[in-house]
């Protein structure tokens, strides 16, 4: 009996604590996808790069002060922007 409840603790804490995770993985994988379109795609027009440039800045200092709900949103903007533009539209 007592196991069970020892390993339930366990379990009910990875559950808990799995959101958070979750979140960092999504923010640096963000991050990640925009710097692999970035070289791939080379040099798009100087003005939008820079403005990818500063967004990326921005969540990569909410990601370190571990603010992954702004970097989620800041990177997932970008993408949406990079996808836009693979379409043919900016």
């Amino acid at each position: 009996m007592k196991r069970t409840a020892i390993s339930g603790l366990f379990i009910a804490a990875a559950l808990l604590a799995s959101p958070v995770f979750a979140a960092e993985d999504l923010c640096a994988a963000n991050l990640q996808k925009i710097s692999d379109d970035m070289v791939s795609k080379g040099a798009s027009s100087e003005g939008f790069d820079k403005s990818i440039t500063e967004d990326v800045e921005k969540a990569k200092a909410a990601q370190a002060s571990k603010n992954d709900k702004d970097c989620i949103a800041i990177t997932s903007k970008v993408l949406e922007r990079l996808a836009k533009i693979e379409k043919g539209g900016q």
